[in-house]
């Protein structure tokens, strides 16, 4: 995990952190006297999460990031934003995604306090419901704003819960399966919140190839490789379907997904780990929580009581 901190009323500095920080950039001052920009940026692998303080006028011009690039505006406003044939503003409250991750993109943001949050484009893919193969290619986003009030207040708080509960904890932001995890969770609310290309519906083959057998190797692998980060992607290739028929497969044979059953699989694991833990040794229900890809301890205390009709802690210590 890198944290960064940045603070300078140097306009020129500040365009040169930024374009090694994003993408190459040329920044005006809009506001004459002041230029002090502050920011700070935690990351785990494939994600970066920024705190930007800006208390002047700032036009911007960027060259393409490469990165699925989201936007909350807390204070302030981004005005004359574009990329493309899109032009946009945005206020408070607002989460936007910047622009698509090959197309550059200018606009001013006007003494703003706001969130970057950069994401790996291949994330959406691995987590979306379609084809490894498929011939339109990787997921895409296809609108910059959310469907919804629901999708975007949804998505402002999956980004705020991995900056202030994975990143913040170096307890849990040095687990590779609770990033993991908390990484593949924050790709499926940008897919769940914005317009996209990913094919959420089994065709006739994938009904076809949702039997026994594409189920009993999904299971097989989903038991040998519980400790490592997966996605539903992982999964289907190893059954050597596609992502819609192996969770057309699950639903049919057993009424659930194959990650639901991949939590049920880990949060055995975490029991047996409990049962066998010492707490005089230092061993907490976080700690076991988290080896196993929990990382929102209240979520991992209720599927550990709905499973084993008692707390964790009970577990843990004996009672």
């Amino acid at each position: 995990m890198e944290n960064l901190h940045f603070d300078s009323s140097d306009l020129a500095v500040t365009e040169d952190f930024l374009s090694r920080a994003y993408a190459a950039m040329r920044i005006g001052n809009g506001t004459p006297g002041t230029s002090r920009a502050r920011i700070d940026r935690t990351t785990m692998p494939g994600v970066s999460v920024d705190e930007l303080d800006l208390d002047f006028d700032m036009r911007y011009d960027v060259t393409p990031l490469g990165r699925i690039c989201l936007c909350v505006v807390y204070e302030g406003t981004i005005e004359d934003h574009g990329f493309g044939d899109v032009e946009d503003a945005f206020g408070p409250g607002d989460v936007v995604s910047f622009a698509p991750p090959e197309l550059p993109y200018q606009g001013r943001i006007c003494a703003a306090r706001y969130n970057i949050t950069m994401l790996d484009p291949d994330l959406l893919t691995r987590v979306a419901a379609t084809a490894p193969d498929a011939k339109g290619g990787p997921v895409r986003l296809t609108g910059h704003r959310p469907t919804s009030a629901a999708a975007a207040r949804q998505l402002r708080h999956t980004i705020t819960h991995v900056r202030d509960h994975v990143l913040a904890e170096p307890e849990l932001a040095g687990q590779p399966l609770v990033t993991a995890t908390a990484a593949q969770h924050l790709a499926a609310s940008v897919l769940a919140a914005f317009p996209n290309t990913a094919l959420m519906s089994p065709t006739a083959t994938d009904r076809n190839d949702a039997h026994s057998a594409t189920l009993r190797r999904a299971l097989a692998y989903i038991d040998d490789h519980a400790r490592e980060p997966l996605t539903v992607a992982d999964i289907a290739a190893a059954a050597h379907v596609t992502v819609r028929a192996v969770q057309y497969a699950f639903r049919r044979h057993l009424d659930t997904t194959p990650l639901a059953h991949l939590r049920r699989v880990r949060l055995s694991h975490a029991h047996r780990d409990l049962l066998a833990a010492d707490p005089s040794a230092g061993d907490t229900v976080t700690t076991v929580a988290a080896r196993w890809g929990f990382y929102q301890p209240g979520r991992f205390a209720t599927l550990y009581r709905e499973a084993y009709g008692r707390p964790p802690r009970h577990t843990l210590h004996g009672g």
